[in-house]
């Protein structure tokens, strides 16, 4: 009755389980290794995987996509880290989605707005996609100049495995 296999359909019924648990206020988790502990912070390595990663037959397809992040956190004095131990790294749903709009809607909105306008006026298409690119260059220096208001409210939890 289903085209997917047993183990993909399996797969998604988790996760989607785990997002509906995830919207009631919950944590986005991911699990990593301490690889450097200073005074202020801590490296944490983890990685990170799409949904193909983690099918059966994603060496046929090419489209499996796993790649590895190391995230600087803010150290909790009161607990003591030490490299190459296993951790949880966490952040709440609010600011997962917070962080997806920022990152990905505003600049989408404003790539398809001064496209669209631009269209509208008649400018030369290849013209008007190089004017819309560009216009996402004040956007993203914004960004970088906001970035200690963002780190401050963008927070990761790091917990002991």
């Amino acid at each position: 009755m289903s085209s997917f296999s047993s183990p993909i359909r399996d797969k998604m019924r988790n996760l989607a389980r785990s997002m509906k648990n995830n919207m009631n206020g919950e944590t986005i988790m991911h699990e990593g290794v301490v690889t450097r502990v200073g005074e202020e912070d801590i490296e944490v390595k983890i990685l990170s995987k799409s949904a193909c990663a983690a099918c059966h037959a994603k060496g046929a397809c090419n489209l499996s996509d796993m790649t590895e992040k190391t995230l600087v956190v803010p150290r909790n004095k009161a607990q003591d880290f030490q490299s190459m131990q296993k951790v949880n790294i966490k952040m709440t749903m609010k600011q997962a989605g917070q962080a997806v709009v920022l990152a990905y809607v505003v600049p989408f909105c404003i790539l398809v707005t001064v496209l669209l306008v631009l269209l509208s006026l008649h400018v030369d298409e290849g013209l008007s996609a190089l004017i819309s690119l560009a216009a996402l260059i004040p956007y993203y220096l914004i960004l970088s100049k906001c970035r200690k208001h963002l780190k401050k409210k963008f927070r990761y939890e790091v917990e002991a495995m």
